[in-house]
């Protein structure tokens, strides 16, 4: 170690052509090692990091190149109740190690007696030698998002055109088939669930189980191994799934989780920041006379301890590690789990609470690369005051549980819901006010990871997760479900056939609706998970998308499909900015405006909205002046029953042409002649499109089916 420190070196390692700076955060460590290891994690040498500068240890090895393998020692005092984790002997991955030599896989015996195995080793990366071949990230903005949940492993298991070896792997999403498959459903962003470096908690250990999702993460830098098919070859293999995602329009976003991390609480392990610096990394109670309890962990995430982005080091962690994945490793965005948990502050008596004005969300906005990316957040935890849809600023989208609850009571037959759906149907503007937050700050979606499919939300009336091992105690009993007459499966037709209306009318409202879509993976294969819906401990079919591509389903995906393909083609159903919205100024922008008609024709009034009994309604949205721009038709019907409707009436020389009816099975209307009244049946929502008698040209059921069969072609 000659070489002189004549800077301050950045946190992680930093490789040049005759060695690597290392530097590490750690405050009460006496002295830190740096141990060296071969490719088969022999140790080779063992160097002592010379020199500390306030908080941080640092130095230069001669002679450690790229590829090679390393880990941490931090010596000093081991006294729990004072958050002290320093042991001799017990190495610790480096918080900003941007890649490990294998997977964390836990048991208390391999954690316990086989420390040295289990633990793995980081390894020293160069940020710049992955040929991108001149790929750029999509111009994607909000307006044209449709996002698709998935899980890397669970997406490609069962698929047969991929691989084997490729199956449940980075290189798997992005197999040319996979891409096309999500390009016919006219998706333009994945977002993949956790894919840090993550561990399973002891307790699912202990019953044989594993974190399916990966929610427990170790390393805020580095890609699961787990997803490579070459574990040290993570870090290319998911940049080669990046580019080829890109490479088709397809957008990448991570669903990341920085609230809390795999350590857990007290008694948990010690992996990385624990061994570091607890006291700075993790929330710790108050003690009645305001001092701080190090001896116990602050948990407001419900999974043994919170991470404390209020504190510099920490906020520095975050917000490192968020520009690295958008720079370096070229993702598009992020979704942020317990989201409200990275903005709970501390001032004076006020502790960790809330915070709108927090250091991360003013970090986020003052970094450019984070600011222009894609940001989700989960708008709540399980702390105090842990609810804020609708508190998050500019830039940002959340998850909307109200879309997603009155949705599902809607569609279900709730009555006395029709103001509410129509509320969260036009972009609850309620919540994200129009003075000062985007149309598109609704994230709208009836499923997600985190509850029933959407085939086990129209199949099941409970949950059944007796698979996890918990007495079926577990996963939410607020599920806003029914089995439509009979729990789980069954061939009677009736009931198959109002639980595939059912799943037309709650897709048709996700993707219809003002906001951004989100679609969860597998529901356009009916992926059932026999009623669990807490999957996260299921690491096999039952999380896993079968590519069943049966005649139902089959018509299922040309729906979703076409669908998506009048959505895209409409300014006004991406993103409908009436006159009075004064969030979006353009010289180029056409004034909007909404009508609402009762079946009719009348225009609705105040005691229509208010009287419990009403349960459908017609939208006309369009163009202030007739002759510029698009207008369109919708009703939404929740009637059993038959209903006749009046259509509203238009100028001379345009008619309504219907273009989008749930209550087919692909969603076509049986035809596209102009009309001017129209009955239905069942609940459903369909879909009308004004148009010009006399220029035929504009899309209607007859492009849009001959696009959409083409697309099944291709």
């Amino acid at each position: 170690m000659n070489q002189p420190i004549s800077r301050h070196v950045p946190l992680g390692v930093s490789p040049t052509d005759s060695g690597c700076y290392f530097s590490v955060w750690s405050p009460k460590a006496e002295q830190i090692f740096v141990h060296l290891y071969d490719k088969s994690e022999h140790e080779i040498r063992k160097v002592s990091l010379p020199e500390k500068k306030g908080s941080v240890w640092y130095g230069f090895i001669d002679g450690v190149r790229v590829g090679d393998l390393y880990g941490y020692e931090a010596i000093g005092e081991y006294d729990p109740l004072r958050g002290l984790y320093f042991m001799r002997d017990h190495i610790l991955v480096d918080p900003y190690a941007k890649a490990l030599s294998k997977p964390f896989v836990y048991t208390e015996d391999r954690y316990k007696n086989h420390y040295d195995d289990f633990i793995p080793k980081a390894i020293v990366c160069d940020d710049s030698s992955f040929d991108w071949q001149g790929i750029e990230k999509p111009a994607i903005s909000k307006d044209d998002l449709l996002i698709y949940e998935c899980n890397v492993k669970g997406m490609t298991m069962l698929n047969e055109d991929v691989p084997s070896e490729h199956r449940g792997k980075f290189l798997g999403m992005c197999h040319e088939k996979v891409i096309a498959h999500l390009k016919r459903l006219g998706i333009t962003a994945v977002q993949l669930n956790p894919i840090y470096a993550y561990i399973s908690e002891p307790h699912l250990a202990k019953l044989g189980k594993v974190n399916y999702w990966g929610y427990n993460p170790v390393c805020y830098f580095a890609p699961d191994p787990r997803f490579a098919v070459n574990p040290r070859n993570a870090v290319n293999e998911f940049k080669e799934m990046v580019r080829e995602f890109h490479r088709n329009g397809i957008a990448v976003i991570l669903d990341v989780v920085y609230n809390h991390t795999g350590e857990g609480g007290n008694g948990g392990s010690v992996l990385s920041l624990k061994g570091f610096d607890a006291h700075n990394y993790y929330v710790h109670p108050r003690n009645e006379d305001g001092s701080t309890d190090f001896g116990n962990f602050f948990d407001v995430t419900g999974c043994g301890n919170s991470v404390n982005v209020d504190s510099r080091p920490t906020l520095n962690l975050v917000l490192k590690s968020m520009t690295h994945w958008l720079e370096d490793m070229k993702v598009d965005g992020f979704r942020f789990d317990l989201c409200v948990t990275l903005c709970r502050e501390t001032h004076g008596e006020v502790f960790n609470d809330f915070d709108p004005n927090c250091a991360f969300l003013k970090g986020c906005f003052c970094n450019d690369s984070i600011n222009k990316s894609i940001l989700i957040a989960e708008p709540w935890d399980v702390g105090n005051n842990g609810y804020h849809v609708g508190g998050f600023p500019q830039g940002w989208a959340e998850q909307n549980d109200r879309f997603r609850d009155t949705v599902r009571r809607f569609w279900r037959g709730e009555k006395g819901l029709i103001g509410e759906y129509i509320t969260r149907v036009m972009g609850s503007r309620d919540i994200y006010l129009k003075e000062t937050r985007s149309i598109k700050s609704s994230l709208n979606f009836v499923t997600y990871h985190d509850g029933f499919t959407l085939h086990d939300l129209v199949s099941y009336n409970t949950k059944h997760n007796e698979a996890n091992g918990e007495n079926n105690r577990d996963g939410s009993n607020n599920n806003y479900s029914t089995n439509c007459g009979k729990e789980g499966p069954t061939t009677d037709k009736k009931i198959n056939a109002k639980r595939w209306q059912m799943k037309r009318n709650l897709i048709a409202s996700t993707i219809l609706s003002q906001g951004i879509p989100h679609l969860l993976g597998g529901d356009e294969f009916s992926r059932t998970q026999q009623g669990n819906n807490n999957a996260y401990c299921q690491d096999n079919e039952i999380s896993w998308t079968k590519w069943d591509y049966s005649d139902e389903n089959r018509n299922f995906i040309s729906f979703i499909s076409m669908l998506n393909q009048i959505r895209h083609e409409s300014m006004i159903l991406r993103e409908l900015l009436l006159v009075d919205d004064s969030y979006r100024v353009s010289s180029k922008r056409l004034s909007y405006d909404a009508h609402w008609f009762r079946p009719d024709g009348a225009q609705m009034h105040s005691a229509d909205w208010n009287n419990p009994n009403t349960d459908t309604v017609m939208l006309v949205a369009g163009a202030v002046n007739d002759e510029e721009g698009e207008s369109w038709c919708v009703i939404f019907n929740q009637r059993a029953k038959t209903q006749s409707y009046k259509m509203p009436s238009v100028s001379q020389g345009r008619e309504w042409v219907e273009i989008f009816n749930t209550a087919t099975e692909n969603g076509l209307p049986e035809s596209n002649h102009a009309v001017k009244s129209v009955t239905t049946t069942c609940p459903c929502i369909r879909v009308f499109k004004l148009r010009n008698t006399v220029v035929k040209k504009i899309v209607d059921s007859t492009s849009i089916e001959s696009k959409t069969r083409h697309s099944n072609r291709s």
